[in-house]
């Protein structure tokens, strides 16, 4: 019993602070002109779904959406409010859902080059995702057709946010290691 409970403490304490990730790397960021800016939320979206799992790593996402659409200043530009959920980066927020998702999935137990493999692929399977979601509702939302929309807020950012996804794995498994020397257990 007592190592169930200290479980779910470290589960907690865990996706709050990946919460907390969330919302100081959405702040490093560089404002563009077609209002989704280059910021490290993709990085650290890999990184927590990767270190979490997919259940925590997807309540820690939602906590951080939740706490954006309560006023919180989580968002990027240390902005909040339910505006930020319906404006033009409004898909690329709920897309963070599915990629925590997929990230989540590929953070399974094992070791060698084909759990890297198909964790990154598990990645990027959420990556797409994230940018489907965030291309459809940009074109919604602005009026642009497809292709210039997909052109001015997804195709750009590819090269960042695939390196994003790889990091965020490499250092979730360093992380990990860090923690089962500590002692700590890995609840995934």
């Amino acid at each position: 019993m007592k190592e169930q409970k200290k479980t779910n403490t470290t589960e907690l304490v865990m996706t709050a602070v990946c919460t907390a990730i969330m919302a100081v790397l959405a702040q490093l960021s560089l404002p563009l002109p077609t209002g989704v800016p280059i910021s490290l939320q993709t990085f650290a979206m890999a990184l927590c779904g990767y270190l979490l799992g997919w259940k925590l790593g997807f309540v820690s996402c939602l906590l951080y959406i939740l706490l954006g659409a309560v006023g919180v200043p989580v968002f990027t530009g240390l902005r909040g409010g339910l505006s930020h959920l319906v404006g033009v980066t409004a898909g690329f927020i709920w897309g963070f859902l599915p990629m925590v998702l997929f990230c989540g999935l590929g953070a399974r137990k094992g070791k060698g080059i084909r759990t890297s493999v198909t964790a990154i692929l598990l990645g990027a399977a959420g990556l797409a995702c994230c940018h489907a979601i965030g291309v459809v509702w940009y074109m919604i939302v602005s009026g642009n057709r497809f292709i210039p929309s997909l052109l001015s807020v997804s195709v750009p950012f590819l090269p960042k946010d695939i390196l994003s996804v790889a990091g965020g794995y490499m250092i979730a498994c360093g992380i990990k290691r860090g923690l089962k020397t500590a002692g700590i257990p890995i609840f995934m």
